[in-house]
């Protein structure tokens, strides 16, 4: 129970903005009185954050931040009080005055006394959210995927060049020693050229469930907040928090969801620093019909002139274990990683840890290291430096990486129904992908699916020109964007 000092002060705040304490399913919330304006941090002093968007991975920001010397957290927005509410109890329990809560988030951005902002709201107000924040003067360390489709992320690295702000993505493992060395180690030549990579996400997702009627809203949450840039209709499933992420109106599956931390390290591996010029994606939402409209099970091919990334998402039980034929390998499972070198492989297993292996299963080298905080302190090490060039997800391979996953998802989108066992013809020859082919089907078809209620989908293959990130098909340019609702619409520069 709350000492009563505590309630008191988060009562008196709480009537700031008239959401009623015993309208909120738990023991208390907040709002906060507009504070006067401060003066900016400077380099060397506390860097005065917030984080907007405490419903999941926003809890684990907020408990890294208050591990950091550094970082003076001063308020949480989320147009949710009650995810506030579920905030304080779980980590602010001893504090008389927990950071401030605001709801909405262009009240937080009007603050002077807020140096940088963290972003862990739905994916589809990551950009809009992120350009607002830098031109309100702030530094921006935002969820990933970092945009909600290709253009966004470009627009994002835009406004981040022309402010002069830090914006890191949070893909963790890009600052954990581990995976770090494991890169360097892939990068070394020590494997030979390395021309191929897996990304693999293999993380059961179970149905939504299926209903005709609008998702409960949870008392004092702004739904016009809530929805922002999206459509103000509050979609059809059986609630209305995370679930958002199985609809394309707001997520993109775990092909943007999961996968773009594997997307990412792939990428890196394979040192491309642009856009693929050929893209397909096979799949579909398959074993159960639910108000979900994104695929659970996804296999993207990824090809530039001299290397292919492959992209492999399996969101229904896994049965026999997948080791794609290297010796000597445990069963991937997961979300995980393979790059492929001339003379030799490496595995990412984590975000954490990475070992390498010659063909013939010989261990090259193993290393292991490092926290999520580790790329919390990252970002506020760029604030100080105001070099981005310290960041070690700077928001252009961060974009780069997310986009990845929306051109998988154009691609899909844009596709027809087909049987079973259909594959498409984009690297059909190459030994990785026929391997990826054979597993994916065998995997499918250890599954109870009826590919008459849930369709195969055979993505449209895109060509992409890497200078412009545009397509030759006007389709895919459409969707490469998206249309925004009055109000919420995204400044481009």
């Amino acid at each position: 129970m709350l000492n009563p000092s505590r309630r008191d002060f988060l009562e008196q705040a709480l009537a700031a903005t008239g959401v009623a304490l015993a309208g909120l399913p738990a023991a208390h919330t907040a709002a906060a009185a507009e504070s006067q304006p401060q003066a900016v941090t400077h380099p060397g002093d506390k860097v005065r954050m917030a984080v907007i968007g405490v419903n999941g991975q926003g809890r684990g920001h907020v408990g890294e931040l208050k591990q950091l010397a550094d970082v003076d957290l001063v308020a949480i927005c989320d147009c949710d009080p009650a995810a506030y509410v579920r905030l304080c109890e779980q980590q602010f329990k001893n504090e008389l005055r927990p950071p401030e809560y605001v709801q909405d988030v262009r009240r937080l951005l009007d603050r002077r006394d807020i140096d940088a902002v963290t972003i862990a709201t739905p994916n589809h107000w990551h950009a809009l959210m992120a350009v607002w924040a830098m031109q309100s003067g702030k530094d921006v360390y935002v969820e990933k995927p970092c945009s909600h489709n290709v253009e966004e992320g470009r627009v994002i690295t835009q406004w981040a060049r022309k402010l002069g702000r830090m914006c890191q993505m949070g893909v963790q493992s890009r600052s954990m020693s581990g995976m770090r060395q494991t890169l360097d180690f892939v990068k070394s030549g020590k494997l030979g050229a390395v021309k191929a990579a897996r990304a693999i996400c293999f993380r059961q997702r179970n149905s939504i469930g299926l209903v005709d009627t609008p998702a409960p809203i949870p008392p004092g949450l702004d739904f016009d907040l809530w929805a922002g840039p999206a459509p103000a209709d509050v979609p059809k499933r059986k609630k209305l928090h995370y679930d958002w992420h199985w609809t394309h109106l707001t997520g993109n599956g775990d092909l943007g969801n999961q996968n773009p931390h594997e997307l990412d390290k792939a990428r890196w591996g394979l040192g491309k620093q642009e856009l693929p010029r050929r893209v397909v994606s096979l799949g579909g939402r398959l074993g159960y019909v639910d108000n979900g409209d994104v695929a659970n099970c996804q296999v993207t091919i990824f090809e530039w002139d001299d290397a292919l990334l492959i992209s492999d998402v399996r969101g229904l039980p896994l049965k026999t274990p997948v080791t794609y034929g290297l010796k000597g390998q445990k069963a991937f499972a997961g979300a995980c990683n393979v790059w492929y070198g001339t003379e030799g492989f490496a595995v990412g297993p984590n975000y954490a840890s990475g070992a390498a292996f010659a063909y013939d299963g010989t261990p090259l080298g193993a290393w292991s290291g490092g926290s999520y905080r580790d790329h919390f302190a990252n970002f506020v090490a760029a604030v100080k430096s105001r070099n981005h060039a310290d960041l070690h997800l700077d928001i252009e391979d961060g974009h780069l990486s997310s986009a990845l996953a929306h051109l998988g998802n154009v691609s899909w989108s844009l596709g027809e129904d087909v049987a079973p066992g259909t594959r498409p013809s984009l690297a059909a020859a190459d030994p990785h992908v026929a391997a990826t082919w054979e597993s994916f089907e065998s995997y499918l078809a250890e599954n109870p699916i009826d590919f008459t209620s849930t369709k195969l989908k055979l993505g449209r293959e895109l060509s992409i020109d890497p200078r412009t990130e545009r397509a030759s098909d006007a389709d895919a340019n459409r969707l490469f964007g998206r249309e925004y609702r009055k109000g919420f619409e995204l400044p481009r520069v």
